[in-house]
């Protein structure tokens, strides 16, 4: 039994565009930077949400809710991010999904493990949920339910990172980049860099660079404030993403990872770049998820283009094959998923079995005040009356169903076959003399005054 099928349980609602379901432009209008989270949780508080996190990156712009009413928080949800971006909720139709229940708790798993991202392992996802978690806290939009899948979205991703070796594969290719500037640059520190983009594996390879020694970085992108928050992080400078011709001339090593669908580095373009840098050579890395630059561009001379396949190749050096450790990774996270919903099912049920034992020890506190000491007779009484009740709903289910009577509610919608495989689970009846029938319907003194 999932635990949404409890009453009073709140439940997960995962509204969000990605790099599959959207094109770049409508996620970078969806983005929803760090200093205008307030304004956005403003937003959910306006709808009724109460317990919700935002994960904005170049790859998904995404809100996780836990809330008693799934279907109000979605189209809460969707309001928010449609008034946000200032479109029509109209305008989103076709490019967000909405997930609910198990399935929410099985993308927020996998999107922490780094396992629905452009680049498998991207190792930045996990601080970047965190990171995302934390605002949503200080902000006072967590509750238990947020935090425990959270919780356990970490467990799982320090388990596919320990497990398998697929979070390594994005830090060789980047460190496979660095190798490559320096076979064809030498020394890194005589060298400028221009990241293109926002996309994660582009700001990895940056950084790398910047570890290596690299002199100079410049981040330039179509929208100014994405390319500050990324030059911020990498303790770099932006450029005009007008000035994307000057930019690159002025540069040893181009990476390019907006992923627009759409050829950023033409050939003519990368032609009239070398030809202004004196046939120096230029480094350039397609980290864009579908390509940036046209393959072309690899026939010129001066220009040398690696695309992500390519670094692998130079990074692979007979590891695991990728498909294995993915395999692995998944089957981790669905071992992780499968036992956060059974722990979460638990929890849920424990409200009623505290009603149910403290009816019990009601009970029995009534039969010892009037049992005089007698345990035979405290004994009969306890289950004559702890079976009162079971009973007549027992005889009242089986009469209602043999004659074919209509149940009063869903509520009621329970069967003679279910309630009794029921009992007999619940009470071990198997392994005992005797049939559920005899139990149940010989049991003495049901009416008794007692």
């Amino acid at each position: 039994m999932s635990p949404h099928t409890f009453p009073g349980v709140n439940r997960y609602v995962l509204i969000g565009a990605n790099h599959r379901s959207s094109p770049l432009a409508l996620r970078d209008r969806l983005f929803v930077e760090d200093a205008q989270l307030p304004a956005f949780f403003a937003l959910l508080r306006q709808g009724g949400i109460g317990q919700a996190v935002v994960l904005s990156t170049c790859d998904r712009v995404e809100v996780l809710a836990a809330d008693g009413n799934p279907e109000g928080t979605g189209a809460g949800i969707v309001a928010a991010l449609a008034r946000h971006a200032e479109m029509a909720e109209t305008e989103l139709a076709g490019h967000l999904y909405r997930l609910y229940d198990d399935d929410a708790v099985r993308h927020a798993v996998a999107v922490t493990a780094a396992l629905d991202s452009q680049i498998l392992g991207e190792p930045q996802v996990p601080g970047q949920v965190k990171a995302s978690h934390r605002l949503a806290r200080d902000a006072g939009m967590t509750g238990a339910e947020i935090e425990a899948l959270l919780q356990a979205a970490y467990g799982a991703a320090k388990r596919v990172r320990s497990e398998t070796a697929i979070g390594e594969r994005p830090v060789s290719m980047a460190a496979a980049a660095v190798q490559v500037a320096r076979e064809l640059h030498g020394d890194l520190n005589r060298c400028r860099a221009l990241l293109i983009g926002a996309g994660d594996m582009g700001a990895m390879i940056a950084g790398q660079l910047l570890d290596g020694g690299l002199a100079d970085l410049t981040v330039t992108h179509p929208r100014e404030s994405r390319a500050e928050t990324v030059a911020r992080t990498l303790a770099s400078h932006t450029a005009a993403f007008e000035n994307l011709a000057d930019a690159v001339v002025g540069c040893d090593v181009v990476i390019s990872a907006l992923g627009t669908r759409r050829r950023v580095l033409a050939a003519d373009f990368v032609q009239s770049a070398l030809l202004r840098r004196r046939r120096r050579p230029i480094f350039i890395v397609d980290a864009g998820v579908p390509g940036d630059v046209d393959p072309a561009v690899n026939r010129l001379d001066g220009a040398f283009l690696y695309d992500m396949d390519d670094l692998e190749r130079v990074a692979l050096a007979g590891r695991a094959s990728r498909i294995a450790e993915v395999d692995v990774a998944r089957r981790i996270v669905e071992e992780e998923v499968t036992l956060f919903l059974r722990s979460r099912a638990e929890r849920a049920a424990v409200p009623i079995l505290s009603r149910l034992r403290a009816h019990f020890e009601d009970t029995r506190g009534q039969v010892l005040a009037i049992s005089s000491n007698d345990a035979d007779k405290a004994t009969r009484l306890l289950i004559n009356r702890l079976l009162h009740g079971p009973s007549e709903a027992l005889r009242d289910l089986a009469a209602t169903e043999a004659a074919g009577e209509p149940r009063e509610s869903q509520r009621d919608a329970l069967s003679w076959d279910v309630a009794e495989r029921m009992l007999r689970r619940l009470f071990r009846l198997d392994d005992k003399d005797g049939d559920i029938d005899k139990d149940a319907g010989s049991t003495p003194g049901t009416g008794e005054r007692g």
